[in-house]
């Protein structure tokens, strides 16, 4: 990461954030407006065009700033981890409600009233924040009412502010989960995506890709000796790749091998990536 990482600052040569004004050059510069994320999932893209890469997502309920909306394209930060981007403008709404509840399982759904047997209405994903107005029930199962009218397993819920207590065991319900690239929720989902929304549930925001996870998590970590220092929680890093232990011996990771989320042993992980992509780079205990 550098002072001013276009990741995590706004700013170009025609346009940056007021904040950071007479820290970088720009031709001009503006306050962000507050938004919210309104699409279940929202691509981040590197650039405003439908044929860019995906450098992160953003989940429903999600807070941003945006800083110029032109030719269907939002140039917005988000809040929460500070990284920015290009979303479609579409995907943009108000903050005319104060979330109350996230999503605690990898994957749910939206239902037009209180009823499992109704069409489904939309779908989200662990992480994605709600605003909760109601309760019903239908044949014992409860339901959340939103200001949509559209209903969510109230199960599937948990309050604002009501963490997990392990991020491992957040990490470990994505097992079979599509890898993707650039993914950051249940549908589907990185490597570092993994890390930070596990942490996420369990109350610690940290940043998006793997380098600044690297360069910012916890503490710096020697395994010793035929890594046997390494226990659950702790964080192996590579060049352009982060993993999770489970335990003394073994990780979970998404990644490109699998294409899924999956367990791997870490010197079987280490011997098949060193093939290609070197050893590990780093260890972490956050």
């Amino acid at each position: 990461m550098t002072a001013h990482d276009a990741r995590l600052h706004a700013f170009r040569s025609d346009l940056a954030d007021a904040r950071l004004k007479g820290e970088v050059v720009a031709d001009r510069f503006v306050a962000g407006r507050p938004a919210r994320i309104s699409a279940p999932v929202a691509d981040v893209r590197k650039a405003p065009r439908p044929d860019a890469g995906v450098n992160t997502q953003l989940l429903f309920g999600d807070d941003v700033l945006v800083f110029e909306v032109a030719e269907g394209w939002a140039w917005i930060q988000a809040e929460r981890d500070g990284y920015v981007g290009y979303v479609a403008d579409t995907m943009l709404g108000g903050r005319e409600h104060a979330p109350t509840h996230a999503v605690m399982v990898p994957r749910t759904f939206l239902y037009p009233g209180p009823d499992l047997r109704f069409p489904i209405a939309g779908q989200l994903s662990m992480g994605a924040t709600v605003t909760v107005t109601g309760a019903a029930e239908t044949r014992g199962t409860a339901y959340a009412i939103l200001p949509s009218g559209e209903t969510i397993i109230a199960g599937h819920l948990r309050p604002i502010g009501d963490v997990a207590a392990d991020y491992v065991a957040v990490a470990e319900t994505f097992l079979g989960t599509p890898y993707l690239w650039g993914g950051a929720s249940g549908f589907g989902i990185d490597c570092s995506g993994l890390v930070q929304l596990a942490m996420r549930m369990a109350g610690r925001n940290v940043l998006r890709d793997s380098d600044m996870q690297a360069a910012s998590i916890g503490e710096p970590l020697e395994p010793g000796p035929d890594y046997a220092g390494l226990r659950r929680g702790d964080l192996v890093f590579w060049k352009g790749h982060v993993a999770v232990m489970t335990d003394s011996d073994t990780m979970i990771h998404a990644n490109g091998h699998t294409m899924l989320v999956s367990r791997e042993g870490l010197k079987d992980a280490i011997a098949r990536i060193g093939y290609l992509y070197g050893g590990p780079t780093g260890f972490r205990r956050p």
